[in-house]
């Protein structure tokens, strides 16, 4: 179990992110090269992070698993990168998305893998269903019979991991609009995003003091029809994460990790930097 847990905590953004930064290399690093890598005086850190994440999908697929493996399938195979975002761990109400993707709708992806258990599992969709109109759980084929009981009569999807790595839809997602919040909208907004949907309807912003600004612009949403404000939402939290057409998420990075280039804050993107942590010789 220790050493799983340094497994997973390789695959972390905080984690990679300090790795390539680091000069020298973490002890959790270490000890995962010296269980699941051979000893070779010319293995790469590429190629170290490609034998740790084999031993991941044989042996331990945690919740980075399931999100690079929706990212590679369903947004990068299936989907345009240049019209479709992402995003991840996405605050609403008092949950968080483990992956959102967007293009004309958007539709939640809620990771269950086989470490987890259902007790929130509820609450969880509950909240989705607030800003978003399709939710869909994904799971193992150990958890498929359970998730299909809990959500047999409901309108959210249901998607299996296969022991093949694939991503197979079992149950698919229902429209749902029965539970949009205003209030929930408002709050997955930034203050520039619901600023400028107050603008492009109302023409203007309320003229109050600072202390019941943030009430008084939740007054005015709420006078937006919900299913047009849910679609003004979609379009803000899209443009946040979409490519320009200026960005390449080029060919050259590697499966295991489109989900951490893709999403890290520090190192999206920049494939030089990326290829020359990936180049370089272990010094262990």
């Amino acid at each position: 179990m220790e050493q799983q847990s340094s497994v997973g905590k390789i695959f972390t953004i905080p984690y990679i992110d300090a790795l390539i930064e680091k000069k020298q290399i973490p002890t959790t690093f270490k000890k995962c090269i010296v269980r699941y890598v051979s000893n070779d005086d010319e293995i790469t850190y590429g190629e170290v992070i490609s034998k740790i994440y084999a031993y991941m999908d044989k042996e331990y697929r945690n919740e980075y698993f399931y999100k690079n493996t929706i990212f590679n399938q369903l947004l990068v195979q299936r989907h345009d990168l240049y019209n479709t975002a992402a995003l991840t761990e996405l605050p609403i109400a008092d949950s968080k998305a483990d992956f959102v993707m967007i293009n004309g709708k958007g539709v939640v992806y809620e990771i269950k893998t086989d470490l987890d258990n259902f007790q929130r599992l509820q609450n969880q969709i509950n909240d989705y269903y607030k800003i978003f109109s399709y939710v869909n759980v994904v799971v193992s084929k150990n958890q498929l019979k359970k998730v299909r009981n809990v959500l047999e009569d409901t309108k959210v999807g249901i998607i299996e991991l296969t022991n093949s790595g694939k991503l197979i839809c079992r149950k698919k997602a229902c429209c749902n609009r029965e539970s949009l919040s205003y209030e929930a909208m408002f709050r997955v907004l930034r203050k520039k995003e619901f600023e400028s949907i107050l603008l492009d309807r109302f023409g203007k912003l309320p003229s109050v003091n600072d202390f019941i600004y943030y009430q008084e612009c939740l007054n005015w949403i709420q006078k937006i029809n919900i299913v047009g404000l849910q679609k003004k939402v979609m379009k803000c939290l899209k443009e946040r994460t979409l490519l320009s057409v200026d960005d390449v998420f080029e060919e050259r990075v590697p499966s295991e990790l489109s989900f951490y280039v893709y999403f890290s804050k520090k190192n999206r993107l920049k494939y030089n930097k990326l290829d020359s942590f990936l180049n370089k010789k272990l010094e262990v």
